[in-house]
């Protein structure tokens, strides 16, 4: 009977298992099918149909912004039906939120709701050369020093780390490397005040340099001040902003995004084309045309997804869609869509396959899974290759993204981001 009782409980144990498992992946399969966010545009219907069993009260003071279906609906009693088709249209700019209850009375989660003014685009495709300075210098890391009396010494250990931003040496800034470095011979091997920038806090620390066996001081510190590469252009503002590449520029030693004091887009052609290939990433291998006259632009911003600045007039438009509308992430569905991309001599348009859309992204430059099925790019290219980061996504008439990633183990495919988290990043401060 004991026996028999111990397999009832173990039996029981399994079961509730069973149960929770079944209930999160339940869970995390309807949370993933809602966005946390939504934008839509304001002043134009916006249709949803999720088909799904929620119920949502719409949180608005003003119910003048807000009609449903078409219908204006009275503040307090604005309901959605997630289970059936329904049609949002907002007159003013904001953020509302609308709070979803799974079958009516469980409290799921909240959704923002977000609504922009209309925007259009140019689409570019254009190949860019990009320069940027850091605000700072950029420690990479710390290293032994070998002194002038044979012994090793590492003074920089435990102050300065990866990531940190030297911003003045006693009290004068501190621009570049090279200046940097004369501030640390002129120190006749006494202390040195050193600020630096880590996390946004400022932090200062005293470290006494080391006389090598050449006469030179040195602090033992890794630093970068400035870096360049090949990216594409993504979009034009009608107001002559762009953005580009879909991700941000990150140190190549630490993959940090670089805090940037200023930076410069040129002109660039492509000289040669590595294949991607399974394990090997391919790469668009260029020249930057770094003269005054072929400077196109200045950037003003470094995140995550990507570079914002301004244009200027040396910027030569070669799209043929001229300016046409962005598509909010809720209106991109899977199948067939193209991108615009520069592989020889000219900006094409190329076929590919959204395979997964990801609304929930846990990174945001990683929302849509695309492949390449354009015979011609894949013989050119392999697929997707290093410099094709920023090729605008189009569907249905609309820009809906930008190519960001290859997957290493198949350059066909890669990741995308939306193309609203690129406008979320331009228009803030």
């Amino acid at each position: 009977m004991h026996r028999k009782s111990v397999y009832r409980k173990i039996l029981i144990l399994l079961l509730c298992i069973n149960i929770a498992v079944l209930l999160f992946f339940t869970y995390k399969e309807l949370d993933d099918r809602i966005p946390d966010k939504i934008k839509i545009v304001k002043g134009e219907n916006e249709n949803f149909d999720f088909n799904l069993p929620f119920k949502g009260d719409f949180v608005s003071d003003n119910a003048e912004v807000i009609s449903v279906n078409n219908e204006k609906v009275p503040t307090g009693q604005i309901k959605l039906d997630l289970n059936k088709p329904f049609t949002l249209k907002l007159t003013e700019t904001g953020e509302y939120v609308i709070n979803l209850k799974l079958f009516g009375f469980l409290n799921f989660k909240q959704v923002e709701l977000g609504v922009i003014d209309s925007v259009k685009l140019l689409p570019s495709g254009n190949p860019i050369g990009i320069y940027v300075e850091t605000d700072g210098v950029m420690v990479l890391g710390t290293g032994v020093i070998n002194a002038s009396d044979g012994l090793n010494y590492e003074p920089a250990l435990n102050k300065l780390k990866t990531g940190d931003y030297i911003t003045a040496v006693n009290n004068k800034s501190i621009r570049n490397k090279e200046e940097l470095i004369n501030e640390i011979q002129k120190c006749n091997g006494e202390d040195l005040k050193i600020d630096i920038r880590r996390d946004d806090k400022d932090i200062q620390y005293s470290i006494t340099p080391i006389k090598t066996a050449d006469g030179e001081y040195k602090i033992g510190a890794w630093i970068r001040d400035n870096t360049q590469g090949i990216g594409t252009l993504t979009f034009v503002t009608q107001d002559g902003e762009f953005g580009a590449l879909g991700h941000g520029i990150t140190d190549i030693d630490t993959s940090l995004i670089m805090e940037i004091n200023k930076g410069v887009v040129y002109s660039a052609d492509i000289m040669t084309i590595i294949k991607g290939r399974q394990g090997a990433p391919g790469e668009l291998i260029g020249l930057i045309n770094q003269s005054e006259k072929n400077k196109i632009g200045d950037i003003i911003k470094n995140t995550n997804q990507g570079i914002f600045g301004k244009i200027n007039d040396n910027y030569k438009i070669t799209s043929n869609k001229g300016y046409i509308s962005i598509g909010l992430k809720q209106e991109v569905v899977l199948g067939p869509a193209t991108i615009l991309s520069c592989v020889g001599n000219e900006v094409k348009e190329y076929d590919i396959e959204i395979e997964k859309i990801d609304l929930n992204s846990s990174s945001p430059n990683k929302g849509m899974v695309i492949r390449i099925s354009d015979e011609e790019l894949l013989s050119v290219t392999g697929g997707i290759v290093q410099g094709m980061s920023g090729s605008p996504i189009i569907q249905n008439g609309k820009i809906i993204g930008a190519v960001t990633h290859v997957f290493i183990q198949d350059s066909t495919k890669g990741y995308g981001t939306f193309i609203e988290n690129m406008i979320i990043n331009l228009e803030e401060n």
